[in-house]
């Protein structure tokens, strides 16, 4: 896979890592047309992880476990990101945006006064894997037009340390790298990191950004000396003399460590959410449904 250029990585060590303030086992469901998925971040969790509403992941061998896809629905008030692992899913929408999900490419959709959008399997047999990001968006930027954006594999920046350690930086900036997307107001960093065996990374991180880090692909990670086993969410503490978060992966390791970290600036507004429509009050969500209901998000 193409990534690409980058500068030369600018790497400095965490002085004092964020810890583990609780391990998350995600809840198995469907979602789309029986797509089988683990919500990682629920609902409840909201609040503690401003701006940062839902995290599903994704990932199967059997067609059965995801060929309905996710027909047409409406979103309005939040961002979605599609990171892609593995698989193939066609996206169209009622913007006239059509796209291409591949492996390693991820997909920024700004759903903000509302539109209706499909996310269909280009493949009948084969893995599909990846995940779903919630972001949510500021009260002042809820009704602003919807916006999409494709952004290939070869146009995620990766960087590779001395250590064999790779950054994919999706979103933010981090190694003084900028990421693929940058966003204004909840300024979210996502980072897809591979640790082998017996390495380390340290993550800079701000102070006042909510965090949390999904470890998967089966790899086992240490956060600041707690054990993350695979296709767990670690919510990591807010400590405000934390400059970051360190991971780790022990030398025996027999897979390597995968890490999603995701972090961004809390709004601390209200959160009111109805299914795919999320927004500060009960008679705002009331509107998205009838406005749903009256083809006015399809416009």
């Amino acid at each position: 896979m193409s990534t690409t250029p980058t500068p030369t990585p600018i790497s400095r060590p965490v002085e004092h890592s964020r810890t583990v303030e609780r391990l998350v086992r995600g809840q198995p469901t469907s979602d789309g047309d029986g797509v089988k998925l683990t919500r990682v971040l629920t609902q409840p969790l909201q609040k503690r992880l401003d701006p940062f509403l839902m995290l599903d992941a994704f990932g199967s061998d059997a067609a059965s476990d995801y060929i309905g896809g996710f027909p047409s629905h409406p979103h309005r008030g939040f961002e979605t990101v599609t990171i892609m692992l593995e698989g193939r899913m066609r996206h169209q929408d009622s913007v006239g945006n059509v796209g291409l999900l591949e492996p390693g490419s991820v997909q920024w959709m700004t759903a903000g006064r509302g539109i209706i959008h499909s996310e269909m399997p280009e493949q009948e047999e084969g893995r599909m894997a990846g995940f779903q990001l919630w972001v949510n968006l500021a009260a002042k930027d809820k009704m602003t037009a919807p916006a999409y954006r494709d952004v290939p594999p070869s146009g995620v920046p990766q960087v590779t340390l001395a250590s064999g350690v790779t950054v994919r930086v999706i979103a933010g900036s981090t190694l003084g790298v900028e990421g693929a997307v940058s966003r204004p107001t909840t300024e979210p960093l996502v980072l897809d990191i591979t640790l082998p065996a017996g390495t380390s990374f340290d993550a800079a991180l701000p102070a006042g950004h909510n965090a949390f880090a999904y470890a998967y692909g089966g790899g086992v990670v240490d956060i600041a000396g707690t054990r993350v086993d695979g296709e767990r969410m670690a919510i990591l503490a807010n400590d405000p003399t934390a400059d970051g978060v360190r991971f780790a992966v022990d030398g025996d390791a027999a897979t390597p460590g995968r890490v999603l970290l995701v972090a961004g600036a809390p709004l601390n507004e209200p959160i009111a959410q109805y299914g795919p429509f999320v927004m500060n009050t009960v008679e705002q969500i009331r509107e998205a449904v009838e406005d749903f209901q009256r083809g006015k998000l399809a416009a």
